[in-house]
């Protein structure tokens, strides 16, 4: 006898449907000065010093940069003699932070660019580092270190992170100085707020006014306010002052949903109008019996028209149980009602299936961000 059970499980759910303030903060962690900002370069090198793991002689662009490597030195060799594993061509990239100045180091990243099979253990050359506009800002050189590993015998695998990307500690040192200009020809200042808002651009037009005594001040769109600046003001101070000015943000009721790991973010005081949840299962269940007939085992000889068959045998069960109601008044958080629903036991994916019916009735007063 064979069996087979499939089990269906369905979820009913009724809605029926008949901003509180945020604290100070300085300006400073919601806006900054425009231009004030990280600056990218990138450099081509080669990794040398691998055990066997580096490019094959299939990287053609590996073997021109040895052969050229080894010029510089007065070694003269042509790329079609060299035969090494122990070199690997790489891309280098580092982040210029602002107001980096002439002798700074910072950490660059390494990755393979070839089909090198592990960087651990390999020394990176002198490699330039360039920015958009090809000037080099940087020379980058040192000792690569993967944090990973990578061991294979007998078609036998062990691995951990990534062989072919690695970091260099400290291995660029800046050459030129990044010069940011703070204040604009036109002698205005610029600040950028992190989340574009008309209403938080509005409190920060006031509160420099109000705190600073600047009266040129205004707000050129949501994200972007204007501060004209007095030659005679020292800016640094200026803009001192002002990112540690006090401003109360406007900040947008939303309710974030993941549904691949059923987590719902929320702030607590987010409100939803009265509204009424029913919520139930209906569980089915079915059962496949197959009966295997064969008559011919009783009849001893097989007669014209019988055969042995098998016959599915099912059966349908439906266990439906009590919906489980709750009725939350005008006015409610969204922590009120997670805290409601727990009490009837609903899951974390259950509770994101009523916040999206509450939101298309109507009664979800923030925007729902569905991930």
């Amino acid at each position: 006898m064979i069996k087979n059970l499939f089990i269906c499980t369905c979820c009913f759910l009724m809605i029926s449907t008949p901003v509180s303030g945020f604290s100070a903060t300085r300006l400073k962690e919601i806006a900054r000065v425009e231009g004030v900002r990280d600056n990218h370069v990138v450099g081509y090198g080669i990794v040398v010093g691998l055990s066997g793991t580096g490019d094959s002689s299939r990287s053609k662009a590996t073997l021109q940069s040895v052969s050229n490597a080894l010029f510089e030195f007065g070694v003269k060799i042509d790329e079609s003699e060299v035969h090494s594993r122990n070199v690997a061509a790489v891309i280098v990239t580092a982040k210029l932070p602002p107001f980096t100045n002439q002798g700074d180091y910072l950490d660059v990243s390494v990755s393979s660019m070839g089909d090198a099979r592990s960087l651990v253990g390999g020394t990176l050359l002198l490699t330039p580092l360039k920015a958009p506009n090809n000037i080099v800002y940087a020379l980058a050189q040192g000792q690569v270190s993967t944090g990973a590993f990578q061991y294979d015998l007998n078609g036998n695998l062990v691995q951990k992170n990534h062989t072919t990307v690695g970091r260099v500690p400290n291995g660029a040192q800046v050459e030129r100085s990044v010069n940011t200009s703070l204040v604009g020809e036109d002698g205005v200042l610029y600040l950028i707020l992190e989340h574009p808002d008309f209403t938080t651009a509005g409190r920060v037009v006031d509160a420099i006014r109000q705190n600073l005594g600047l009266n040129d001040v205004k707000a050129i769109h949501a994200g972007k306010i204007a501060i004209k600046v007095n030659p005679d003001v020292d800016s640094v101070s200026l803009i001192r002052d002002i990112e540690n000015t006090s401003v109360e943000p406007d900040r947008k009721a939303i309710v974030v949903i993941n549904e691949r790991t059923g987590t719902v973010v929320s702030g607590g005081d987010v409100e939803i109008d009265d509204v009424t949840i029913s919520h139930g299962n209906l569980k089915v269940i079915i059962t496949t019996d197959y009966n295997v007939s064969q008559p011919s085992a009783f009849l001893g000889r097989a007669s014209p028209g019988v055969r042995t068959m098998v016959v599915p045998d099912t059966e349908i069960e439906v266990e439906e149980s009590l919906a489980s109601a709750i009725d939350l008044p005008q006015g409610t958080s969204i922590s009120d009602l997670v805290a409601a629903l727990r009490q009837i036991n609903t899951s974390t994916r259950d509770v994101i299936v009523i916040l999206q019916a509450i939101k298309s009735a109507g009664a979800l007063n923030a925007e729902l961000l569905v991930q």
